[in-house]
C-alpha cells in the first residue's frame, strides 16, 4: 500500500499558531509583502488554489479547520510552488476575534460555510449579528468581504446580517472572483443549484 509523503517542516505551507492569545504576526507569513486577502473555511482548496495562481500581486491567508483537507490543500500548492499562500488551521470564529491584527486585510472570502440548517442550531452558524464587526475590525479601508452559499434561506441571513450593519455598503461580486468555482459548487450548479453571491465594502 503506497503512503503519501509528509512535506518537511521547512516545506509546508501550514504556519504553525504557537499561541493561543498572542496575535499572529502576519508580516512573518511571508517574505514578500503584498496586500493581503483572507479566506475562512477553504474547504477542498479549489478556490483557494486557482485564486493564488491568479492573483501574484496578492498574498492569501487561507483558515481551515479539518486537518484532512488542509493536508491534501497544503500538498496540492507546494507541487503548484505558490509562494504567496500561507494556510492555518484552527477554528474560524476564535482566529478572528483573537488571532488577527486590526487592519490587515483588503478582502475577506467566505464561502459555502456551514449552514446548521435545523433552526435549534443557527446560533452556530459563522455570520450571524456580530460577524459585520469583527471582519470590519480586519478589513483596511474600502476593504470587501465575499459571500457565497447555495442555500437560499443562509443567504437570506447573510442579506439581512450585513443590511443592518453599520459601515457596509453592498456591491456587485466582481466576474474575476465569480468566475473562480470550487469542485463542490461545480458540482451543486450542474444540479440545478445556483450559486447566491453578496459583497459589501466597508466604509
Amino acid at each position: 500500500m503506497s503512503r503519501k509523503r509528509s512535506l518537511p517542516a521547512a516545506e509546508t505551507l501550514i504556519w504553525p499558531i504557537t499561541s493561543a492569545i498572542e496575535p499572529i504576526d502576519l508580516k512573518k507569513l511571508f517574505a514578500l509583502q503584498k496586500p493581503m486577502e483572507l479566506e475562512l473555511g477553504c474547504g477542498d482548496g479549489s478556490f483557494t488554489l486557482q485564486y493564488a495562481m491568479e492573483n501574484p500581486a496578492l498574498n492569501i491567508v487561507a483558515l481551515e479547520r479539518l486537518l484532512g483537507r488542509i493536508t491534501k490543500l497544503n500538498r496540492k500548492a507546494h507541487r503548484a510552488e505558490l509562494k504567496n499562500l500561507r494556510l492555518l488551521r484552527a477554528e474560524a470564529r476564535y482566529v478572528l476575534e483573537y488571532l488577527l491584527s486590526p487592519d490587515s486585510f483588503e478582502a475577506v472570502h467566505v464561502y459555502f460555510p456551514d449552514p446548521w440548517p435545523k433552526k435549534r442550531h443557527h446560533k452556530n452558524r459563522l455570520i450571524g449579528g456580530l460577524f459585520p464587526a469583527i471582519v470590519k475590525r480586519l478589513l483596511r479601508k474600502d476593504g470587501v468581504i465575499y459571500l457565497r452559499t447555495d442555500n437560499i434561506e443562509y443567504f437570506e441571513q447573510m442579506l439581512e446580517v450585513f443590511g443592518a450593519a453599520k459601515g457596509f455598503d453592498s456591491i456587485e461580486t466582481p466576474e474575476s472572483v465569480k468566475k473562480i468555482i470550487t469542485d463542490f459548487e461545480r458540482d451543486f450548479n450542474s444540479k440545478g443549484i445556483p450559486t447566491r453571491y453578496a459583497a459589501y465594502r466597508s466604509i
